[in-house]
């Protein structure tokens, strides 16, 4: 009994992970990204499962892309996502095909792993109301010009060209 007492206190503390990853609280059994990340991260299983595979299976708009080019170059871009999130697994590695066939480089886009109850160890979404996930906020000289929120109306490319060529775009929790 004392052998048994003594190895379930060692794995709760083993098992006490305080590092930017969390365990998922979905049904699948890997670490979430929580907080601060590189886009890297997803290139490393099990992440890189589901971008890989959704990254490969989409076909760029290149008229559309061709447009963006000039439009991207003072843009900064916050991303807040949840790995565990169907929507960003499948948007997120449709942001980055494009990015990539812009050169648009890692520098311009900042990257936040968020929790099932969108939040972060660090508050990082506090004043930045994130309602769901993705969410891409597209900035110029440090202020917001709008976000794509969840999933785009149309595409990727084309709500981002909206976005940067005129103030009506508007995401599906405007109101």
């Amino acid at each position: 009994m004392k052998k048994i007492l003594i190895f379930l206190c060692l794995s709760f503390f083993i098992g006490c992970n305080t590092s930017s990853k969390k365990k998922s609280s979905s049904s699948e059994d890997y670490e979430d990204i929580i907080g601060f990340f590189e886009r890297e991260e997803l290139d490393f299983e099990p992440h890189s499962e589901w971008f890989k595979k959704n990254y490969s299976d989409y076909d760029l708009d290149i008229t559309t892309i061709n447009k963006l080019e000039p439009l991207l170059k003072e843009i900064d871009i916050k991303i807040f996502m949840g790995t565990w999130c169907s929507d960003s697994r499948k948007e997120i590695p449709v942001f980055f095909k494009i990015m990539d066939k812009l050169n648009i480089g890692n520098d311009k886009i900042e990257m936040i792993g968020m929790t099932l109850e969108k939040t972060t160890p660090d508050s990082l979404e506090l004043n930045q109301n994130i309602i769901n996930v993705p969410t891409f906020i597209f900035k110029r000289d440090g202020k917001e010009i709008n976000r794509i929120v969840e999933f785009p109306i149309e595409t990727i490319e084309k709500d981002i060209l909206e976005i940067l060529t005129t103030n009506n775009y508007q995401n599906p929790y405007d109101f």
